[in-house]
């Protein structure tokens, strides 16, 4: 066990890097992203839990730090984004470590970080925004922007609690922002949830219909 967790990392990254070497990629709606950063603006990347793999992928080297729970399999997910992606992980969750996280984040924003955080993650339900993205949104004053993707050609673990999907090599792949989210002070947790869970839904049908 103690070798394939070793491995696991090593694996990641060069699988990460045959998929991005043999997938045509198309982005819609780029230019919702680039709103923020033309008005230096950080933010916090929202994508399902199940799509998570290709964001690693499609977000090679961006100037991001990902939420990581700090299960025994976080610590093995973490050392793999890192070296797919060039990206810092938080540890921490709703359940465990969320203050230090908490802390962590306002660290890496001031620094000149985003955040990437999986708003139905680790353990679901699958596709159902849970409050706490939206209460670290307020906390931290930044908005929130939806961001999905697509494979034609993908294995999904129908087993698994979201049915998590692996992008497979010589496919076609899309990613799509939708427009970003504010959480203003008075706002009602609940409500931004839904808010940001239709936008996720629209943004990821539009994203299958385009590599269906």
């Amino acid at each position: 066990m103690f070798v394939l967790r070793f491995l696991v990392p090593y694996l990641g990254y060069l699988f990460s890097t045959f998929i991005k070497l043999t997938t045509k990629l198309t982005v819609v709606h780029g230019e919702r992203r680039e709103r923020l950063r033309a008005a230096d603006r950080r933010f916090i990347y929202a994508f399902w839990h199940q799509r998570q793999v290709f964001f690693t992928v499609s977000h090679r080297g961006d100037k991001m730090a990902v939420l990581v729970s700090r299960s025994v399999d976080g610590e093995m997910i973490s050392e793999t984004i890192r070296r797919c992606c060039g990206v810092t992980a938080i540890r921490g969750s709703s359940t465990r470590g969320a203050s230090d996280a908490v802390r962590q984040m306002i660290t890496v924003l001031r620094s000149g970080l985003d955040l990437g955080i999986t708003p139905d993650g680790p353990k679901g339900p699958k596709c159902e925004v849970k409050e706490g993205v939206m209460y670290l949104a307020r906390k931290l004053g930044v908005p929130i922007l939806p961001v999905t993707n697509a494979s034609s050609n993908r294995l999904v673990l129908k087993k698994t609690w979201d049915q998590f999907q692996i992008p497979m090599p010589f496919g076609r792949s899309v990613v799509v922002y939708g427009e970003p989210i504010e959480v203003g002070p008075d706002d009602d947790l609940k409500a931004k949830a839904a808010e940001l869970k239709r936008a996720l839904d629209a943004i990821t049908a539009e994203a299958e219909a385009l590599v269906a």
